[in-house]
């Protein structure tokens, strides 16, 4: 149960991505944004699920039946557990807020004050394409840190392959969460959810530092207490 745990909040630490909350909001303002919202998931979940897929079963080839029955050894726990703890007090103390702030400064004092620019995605999402969303829900799914720990955890439970194929589906549909919700809300009230989607905006640009801080934190803690006690008890 305690991988299992660990992956489901790898998933959620996965889902706090500035860019995406960027792409909710603006699809939320366009017109037809359930349509945009369609594209921009279909693409998202073509590319993680199949790249997950084709990631996790490798790692099964690879390892072999013996090893793919095997949790993550104690050190690998140790070691990402604090890179977690580290990623996590960085995030809770500022430090990255801090960091970016003092570069943008140093741009600011070379080049001089610059209008803020939208990003290549905004732009490309401000067109009102679904073709172009599935494009970019493609490509801003590419994998991060969470999400190849979290396949290599899933490919070393030793599950059966269905079940282990199954484990990447919901991984990859808890990282959408931020879009499935908004889209479910527009089929079932869609002008409340437009204001809701603003006002979670606002607060997430607040928070979601924070909030990914904690998850961070708490996954890193767990694996180093796993990895001890294998230790201890080894």
């Amino acid at each position: 149960m305690g991988d299992v745990f660990s992956i489901f909040l790898l998933s959620l630490l996965a889902m706090f991505n500035p860019t995406l909350l960027a792409a909710v909001t603006i699809m939320m303002l366009l017109p037809a944004p359930r349509r945009l919202i369609t594209g921009y998931l279909l693409g998202a979940y073509v590319a993680s699920i199949g790249l997950g897929m084709a990631i996790v079963f490798s790692f099964h080839q690879s390892s072999g039946v013996e090893s793919g029955k095997k949790t993550l050894s104690p050190l690998e726990d140790l070691v990402f557990g604090a890179i977690l703890v580290l990623v996590g007090w960085a995030l809770l103390s500022g430090r990255m807020a801090q960091m970016k702030e003092s570069r943008r400064r140093r741009k600011e004092a070379k080049n001089g004050p610059a209008e803020q620019k939208e990003s290549l995605p905004e732009r490309l999402l401000g067109r009102g394409s679904m073709r172009i969303t599935f494009a970019v829900g493609a490509l801003l799914s590419l994998p991060g840190a969470s999400y190849f720990v979290a396949l290599d955890k899933i490919a070393k439970l030793g599950w059966p392959n269905v079940t282990t194929g199954l484990a990447v589906i919901i991984f990859c549909l808890i990282q959408q969460l931020l879009l499935e919700l908004p889209l479910l809300g527009f089929w079932l009230a869609p002008e409340w959810t437009q204001r809701a989607v603003v006002r979670f905006r606002g607060w997430i640009e607040k928070n979601a530092a924070r909030a990914a801080g904690y998850v961070a934190l708490v996954l890193g803690c767990l694996l180093i207490i796993r990895g001890a006690a294998y230790l201890i008890a080894g």
